[in-house]
């Protein structure tokens, strides 16, 4: 059977393509070895059960494992302590480190709990029995829950968190597990946030005891390409694997769940689909192709993220001054929109400041507030749908013929608004306007690097052709002359001889209108509203 891309549930490295992540692996053991009680908090879909299960596999020649998931409780088992002592008994006793390395005594009481032959079971006779098993133990013990965070908002959960940290803190004294690893969206730290109410039992001690987990758990570039060169020893396509890995993380950040989606996608409905023995190289175009297919459907990650957005208002508001505004926003501890923003996924720190998480979480939330109804219903995305056809020619997107239209129709609706106007809503009326032109065709995305209140660079990718285009504020002409120059030094780095440029001016003695430059080897299409 041929491996495959895997975007569901764990990977398996006899069935599906992974990444190499022993690397990880090994700083998360010194983590284990040091007996750090800790939480691998990562938004959805970023590779914890898959990592957690590798984890398991490289800790056994040193230390027993026992791993539970508490996706495999149902809600019954958590209202009282008696049927979650019953349910834990359940799933430990499933384990072949239990049955195969403790005595007939530890398993036979755990049997004892889990079939309530005891009217009255605490979680201190639980932890009690577990000890104990820790203390006969050959090697050390090493305990593990995933989806931990599945298990909040009940007090049952929160004394099992309270009776571990208890253990936990006089394992010197009490034989006790060496390594807790809690696995879950929330940070032990955050789990408190998901709780409906605010009494004090439900924010103390459990949450004080957690080591910081700093291991980076997205893929790298050469991760990325390590993996497609297991795939490239079955296809033998003779694809650019470096060259290829590196758009695919430009667009993902590293993502795992984006990295393996990319890859599917471009294996099972593009190549597959265009090549009689699916053997050809992966083209830059298959990548590209592979976005806009995944930003064009539904997916779980999406349905998660969406949700979170209606979950928590405050995110909204965020995400849209990083997005239309280009707002510099600092990391500020505590801040709930921040942490929010960064424990779901959407953002990720950079230099003391948050940034969008990837280009595809960008085009996402872009593409998902520019189709709200309100937007939906602007006279100038009708207008941008009318005007679509004019466009394309053979195939070919005219980037000048929509500036021009754009400055057309942006004048006559806007063209006597005020200055602020023009900062907080100008470029987002581009995007608008440019969204349904190339929908379904292309992809766009707004370059990190130049995103600022001053000015962003748009690129649009369309049908393998790419366009630069800079959206500024007009600050006096020796501030534009500059951005020109830069602009030319910035197609350099893109390897393009064209540029444009779409810069808002408050100053009513403005010249609106689109003209061609020549700045040395380089053409710039400039446009004024």
């Amino acid at each position: 059977m041929k491996k495959i891309f895997n975007t569901s549930a764990d990977c398996k490295p006899a069935l599906h393509y992974m990444v190499n992540i022993d690397n990880k692996l090994a700083e998360i053991k010194e983590m284990v070895d040091r007996g750090d009680y800790f939480t691998i908090n990562r938004a959805r879909q970023y590779g914890k059960t898959t990592t957690l299960k590798a984890l398991g596999r490289y800790l056994e020649a040193d230390y027993f494992v026992l791993s539970l998931d508490f996706q495999k409780l149902s809600h019954q088992d958590f209202e009282t302590e008696k049927l979650f002592v019953e349910a834990l008994s359940r799933e430990i006793l499933k384990k072949p480190c239990i049955r195969e390395n403790t005595s007939s005594e530890i398993i036979h009481g755990l049997e004892h709990f889990r079939d309530g032959a005891t009217p009255v079971v605490r979680l201190a006779d639980l932890f009690s029995l577990l000890s104990e098993w820790c203390r006969l133990s050959l090697k050390p013990v090493v305990f593990i829950v995933d989806e931990v965070d599945s298990a909040t908002n009940n007090q049952v959960f929160l004394d099992f968190l309270a009776q571990m940290r208890g253990y936990y803190i006089d394992r010197d004294e009490i034989p006790f597990f060496r390594s807790v690893i809690l696995s879950g969206v929330y940070d032990v730290k955050n789990l408190k946030r998901k709780f409906v109410t605010e009494d004090s039992h439900k924010t103390n001690s459990p949450w004080n005891i957690a080591a910081d987990f700093h291991v980076d758990l997205s893929f790298g570039t050469s991760d990325i390409a390590g993996m497609l060169e297991s795939y490239e020893q079955n296809h033998h396509t003779g694809m650019d694997t470096q060259c290829i890995a590196q758009l695919i993380y430009d667009y993902t950040s590293g993502y795992p769940f984006l990295v393996s989606s990319i890859c599917k996608l471009v294996d099972e409905r593009i190549v597959r689909r265009t090549s009689a023995d699916g053997a050809r190289a992966w083209t830059r175009e298959d990548v590209l192709n592979a976005v806009r297919i995944f930003l064009s459907e539904q997916n779980t990650l999406f349905e998660s993220l969406i949700n979170k957005l209606e979950d928590y208002p405050e995110l909204e508001s965020t995400l849209r001054d990083l997005l239309f505004l280009g707002k510099e926003i600092p990391y500020v501890v505590g801040l709930r929109s921040i942490e929010m923003a960064l424990m779901f996924g959407f953002v990720k720190k950079e230099r003391h400041t948050i940034v969008i998480a990837n280009r595809i979480f960008e085009t996402l939330l872009y593409n998902l507030f520019l189709a709200s109804p309100s937007m939906q219903q602007n006279v100038l995305y009708n207008e941008a749908l009318r005007d679509k056809n004019q466009f394309i020619c053979n195939g070919r997107l005219n980037m000048k013929l929509v500036l021009e239209k754009f400055v057309t129709h942006f004048d006559d609706l806007y063209g006597d608004r005020q200055q602020t106007f023009l900062e907080e809503d100008g470029r987002r009326y581009f995007l608008l306007y440019l969204r349904p032109i190339i929908n379904g065709s292309g992809n766009y995305y707004i370059e990190s690097r130049t995103r600022n209140m001053e000015r962003t660079d748009v690129i649009v990718d369309y049908h393998g052709e790419q366009f630069i285009i800079e959206l500024k504020l007009w600050r006096g002409n020796a501030y534009h002359e500059r951005g020109e120059r830069q602009l030319s030094d910035y197609l350099d780095h893109y390897h393009l001889d064209k540029g444009y440029m779409l810069s808002f001016d408050f100053n009513l003695k403005k010249q609106i209108g689109v003209r061609e430059l020549k700045i040395g080897d380089k053409i710039l299409i400039e446009a004024v509203v």
